[in-house]
């Protein structure tokens, strides 16, 4: 099992900037959430567990992330998860926050009944959906990393999809040394995108009312031309390459017509 700790410092915002939930500051009160996991048909393990928490006496973000080597680990990661949730509630975290987080607790309920695991997370926790608040609040969806740009939060490492990483997964899965073979950088590279995640989170909540419906609007602006660039470029491509597919047919036409050979005479 990979296990990583990281210490990031992050600057308390004043009440008026934060998300309150329920009128309510939460920021040292809750274990920020996220899972990279695999799924075919159903879930078959946790890849990567994150989460952070917020200390403000010592202004830092404390993360903890654990990833599976092997598939024996794929059980063990469990029964960290349900140590680290425990620990974080004794502390007197009780709120789970995640972004669209419906997905992860899927996943992680089904393979805590799976393996007998007896840790329901609506009897001890409160959840904090951020994807829900901002709609709430600005009657919009939003996907996370444009949510982060909304913020002006700089994410380090390279965004990663979630089909390559639930094929790593299966490959770990399914070859114990597989993880052996993996170059470091990618290991590396799937922690700091997971770790962003997590961490990102409660710096947008420490940053929430910094955001007003002008920035959304301006931010759909700039997406929408981003689209309009994007769409243009793949029709500019496509047009090059069909030419390109039009002269090759004529230049094989010439081709043939000058091997043919004039009959009789």
């Amino acid at each position: 099992m990979l296990r990583k700790e990281q210490t990031i410092p992050m600057e308390k915002g004043k009440n008026e900037m934060i998300l309150m939930v329920d009128g309510q500051d939460i920021m040292e009160r809750s274990i920020y959430f996220d899972l990279e996991h695999y799924l075919y048909k159903k879930p078959i393990c946790i890849g990567v567990f994150g989460a952070a928490v917020y200390d403000g006496w010592s202004g830092m973000i404390h993360s903890t992330q654990y990833m599976i080597e092997n598939k024996r680990d794929a059980e063990e990661i469990l029964y960290l998860a349900e140590d680290y949730f425990l620990r974080m509630k004794e502390q007197g975290r009780d709120n789970i926050v995640t972004f669209s987080g419906n997905n992860d607790f899927t996943v992680i309920n089904h393979l805590f009944n799976k393996h007998s695991i007896d840790l329901t997370f609506d009897e001890h926790f409160r959840k904090v959906d951020i994807q829900k608040e901002y709609e709430r609040r600005f009657k919009k969806n939003i996907g996370l990393k444009n949510l982060e740009r909304l913020f002006s939060i700089e994410r380090e490492g390279e965004v990663m999809s979630g089909a390559t990483l639930a094929k790593t997964f299966s490959r770990i899965m399914k070859d114990r040394d597989y993880i052996h073979r993996m170059p470091a950088d990618k290991v590396e590279r799937i922690l700091v995108y997971n770790e962003q995640d997590v961490v990102n989170l409660a710096r947008i909540m420490n940053q929430w009312q910094e955001v007003s419906m002008s920035d959304v609007e301006n931010l759909e602006g700039i997406l929408l031309e981003e689209k309009a660039v994007k769409l243009e470029r793949i029709r500019l491509e496509e047009e090059y390459r069909q030419s390109l597919m039009a002269n090759s047919e004529i230049e094989n036409v010439s081709i043939e017509t000058e091997h043919i050979v004039p009959s009789g005479g």
